[in-house]
């Protein structure tokens, strides 16, 4: 079988980080001057976030799907150059340049253009595929997305009970009156597709990886958890009876409350998975390598009743194990999967990982602190089938980590940090004046046959430029690069990096 993971080095940014014309990343040209700077840069790696349609706090781990993807990320610049759109809607789309994403304003922007494209569009034999080949979960989805307008937004477990418990005949009637805007969402979905394997097409061609990213969890409010209540622990109006999240942990005292709600293992044991296959197979349909985020809720996961406002109240129950993997692999075949096995990780999770042979992560920033895990995060302990890191989406940059005197979501003391500063600089032997590339060379030159740098750190950026905080509201994916931000200086550097420790693309 070949290496799946083979020496290589790569980028962590996702599309709405990118600059342009609109407010907020996008699979347009800026996405093709980013693989011209991955190349450049000798990186053979672009990883991202999960790419579905962002719902609660336009979180990218709270989609209103797990197969659909982000109309936002939709290239107006492409849907002109097919004539489904003209310099005036390009012109009223249009937003300053600025390094956060104003999401209302984009949102409004975007939507209007998107729907102008969507009344222009004709269908073609292309379509028609596209909506064959997506059936299993698009034709719920354009639905889904539709009644959601109908009602201001609002969750499905709001709407008038019909609708909400799908009742054929209220479905069969709303299909009717609202066809063109359950046309518009499947359209939305065709341009995502075709922009998406269109960039990843020619990321392959010059020896770039794409790797994505599965959320654990479906969100609630998800057309998934509407469609197929039964496959999750559900009251019957809809809500959970249990909700998902994380005991306190290094980012929060009182632990994460994600909200999701619980999966009914038993139920998706019975239909042998297959809700899981599709997931995977889709997922591996748009990307060459995959992280799998939570690994450890798979052998165990923490749930927290319904109305607790932390995550402190809950309970570790079993999950699936390695029943999951062994259905999945059986019909999917080796799956190129990075396990997230952060945070307080039992034997039982391991075994899972090894039997299967997923390469687990280690994040650097976590290697100089006293907790006694923390040695495990120091490169001369990595094994060679590892993701290292020098920080990920929910951790401070590197230098905002250096520079901070203690932050919200850090329990750190002062002292506790001074020790950890003075260990970093003896063990990486630098004087801490450009840590963000004292990080990346350490990871370079490390046996872990993958590294990945968040891309504010091989800018230098200061937590200003974090991605996310975990258990907060607010501030969160907002974060973009400015035009010509990425200076060829950077991909020169990173690139002698490369070569010197050989990750350059084979």
């Amino acid at each position: 079988m070949a290496n799946l993971f083979p020496r290589s080095s790569g980028i962590l940014l996702h599309p709405t980080s990118l600059a342009g014309p609109y407010g907020i990343g996008d699979l347009g040209p800026a996405a093709y001057e980013f693989l011209d700077f991955l190349e450049a840069a000798g990186q053979s790696l672009w990883q991202v976030l999960p790419l579905g349609p962002t719902g609660y706090g336009d979180s990218p781990y709270q989609c209103f799907s797990a197969f659909a993807g982000n109309p936002l990320l939709i290239s107006l610049d492409a849907l002109a150059e097919h004539g489904l759109l003209d310099p005036d809607d390009l012109d009223q789309a249009t937003l300053p340049s600025t390094s956060t994403v104003d999401f209302p304003s984009v949102i409004a922007a975007k939507t209007r253009a998107l729907n102008s494209a969507a009344k222009r569009f004709k269908d073609s034999p292309e379509f028609d595929q596209f909506c064959k080949q997506q059936q299993s979960w698009l034709a719920d989805f354009a639905l889904f997305m539709a009644l959601k307008e109908e009602f201001g937004m609002a969750p499905w477990q709001d709407w008038p009970a019909p609708l909400r418990s799908r009742e054929p005949k209220a479905l069969t009637e709303f299909r009717k009156t609202h066809a063109d805007r359950i046309r518009a969402h499947t359209f939305f979905q065709y341009a995502f597709f075709t922009q998406w394997t269109r960039l990843r097409t020619e990321a392959n061609r010059r020896g770039i990886r794409l790797m994505g990213d599965i959320p654990i969890y479906a969100a609630g409010d998800s057309s998934d958890v509407w469609a197929q209540p039964e496959l999750w622990q559900l009251r019957p109006d809809g809500h959970p009876t249990q909700m998902a999240g994380v005991p306190p942990d290094y980012f929060s005292a009182t632990g994460q409350l994600w909200g999701n709600p619980i999966y009914d293992w038993h139920a998706h044991s019975a239909i042998d998975y297959t809700w899981w296959v599709a997931r995977f197979r889709a997922t591996f349909a748009l990307f060459d390598l995959v992280r799998l985020d939570h690994f450890r809720g798979f052998q165990a996961y923490w749930q927290v009743p319904y109305g607790e406002e932390t995550a402190q109240n809950g309970t570790w129950i079993e999950g699936p194990g390695a029943a999951l993997f062994e259905v999945v692999e059986r019909v999917l075949g080796p799956l190129a999967l990075v396990a997230e096995n952060l945070g307080v990780i039992t034997p039982q999770v391991e075994a899972i990982r090894h039997r299967f042979n997923f390469p687990g992560m280690a994040v650097l920033q976590f290697a100089f602190g006293s907790d006694p895990q923390s040695k495990d995060f120091l490169p001369h302990n990595y094994p060679r089938e590892l993701v290292a890191y020098s920080g990920t989406h929910d951790n401070d940059t590197t230098i905002g980590w250096w520079t901070s005197s203690g932050t919200s979501d850090s329990t750190r003391t002062a002292e506790d940090i001074a020790k950890e500063r003075q260990f970093a600089l003896d063990y990486l032997g630098v004087d801490g004046k450009e840590m963000n590339w004292s990080f990346i060379r350490a990871l370079m030159g490390s046996v872990a046959d993958t590294v990945i740098f968040p891309i504010q750190d091989v800018l230098g950026l200061g937590s200003e430029a974090r991605m996310n905080v975990p258990a907060t509201l607010g501030r969160n994916w907002k974060f973009r690069l400015l035009p010509g931000q990425l200076a060829d200086a950077n991909a020169v550097r990173l690139s002698q990096f490369a070569a010197n420790y050989d990750r350059l693309p084979r």
